[in-house]
């Protein structure tokens, strides 16, 4: 059984641009320690939780251990078991350490890279409904083209985590 702890809010943190990755105005965020799986098959457990909340599209694995983004969607990771050290927000972000029970939403353009890792790391990631993932490399050329990409990516109507009026959905506006 999966339970969300009650009333968990996420630590949202603002990325800046850095002119290789562009990140976004709106927060990455992160729910340290939200999930407990309880002897649940923990990806099945945040597949089921993801999917609820209208977040599909997913897979599981770990995280690239290079920088990177998506440009086109925003990304839920749910961390279904070890635990890791990540990079959010390219070289000039700002390193998080991730376990099992944490759940990171990044929106479009976020940078994150693995940087080390338990032998037993595993993610489930997850996507709202719109376009498919695509894997961006920071380069100027691919910079330039998520500057236009990123505005017109649909804001979600529900928290993976906590579902219809969740942080996320309040946290996340356009200006």
């Amino acid at each position: 059984m999966l339970t969300v702890k009650e009333k968990i809010q996420p630590l949202a943190i603002v990325f800046g641009d850095d002119g290789l990755v562009p990140n976004n105005p709106m927060p990455f965020l992160v729910y340290k320690g939200a999930l407990d799986f309880d002897g649940a098959e923990p990806e099945a457990a945040i597949e089921k939780l993801f999917g609820a909340h209208g977040w599909g599209d997913m897979w599981r694995n770990g995280i690239f251990d290079y920088l990177h983004y998506h440009s086109t969607v925003h990304e839920a990771l749910g961390i279904a078991r070890g635990h890791a050290r990540v990079r959010f927000g390219g070289d000039a972000g700002r390193e998080i350490d991730v376990a099992a029970g944490d759940v990171a939403i990044l929106p479009a353009g976020t940078g994150h890279q693995c940087l080390l890792a338990s032998n037993d790391f595993a993610v489930v990631g997850a996507y709202p409904p719109g376009p498919k993932m695509q894997i961006t490399r920071p380069t100027p050329e691919n910079h330039a083209k998520a500057l236009i990409s990123i505005p017109q990516v649909p804001l979600p109507t529900t928290d993976p985590v906590t579902g219809k009026g969740g942080p996320l959905t309040k946290l996340w506006k356009r200006s």
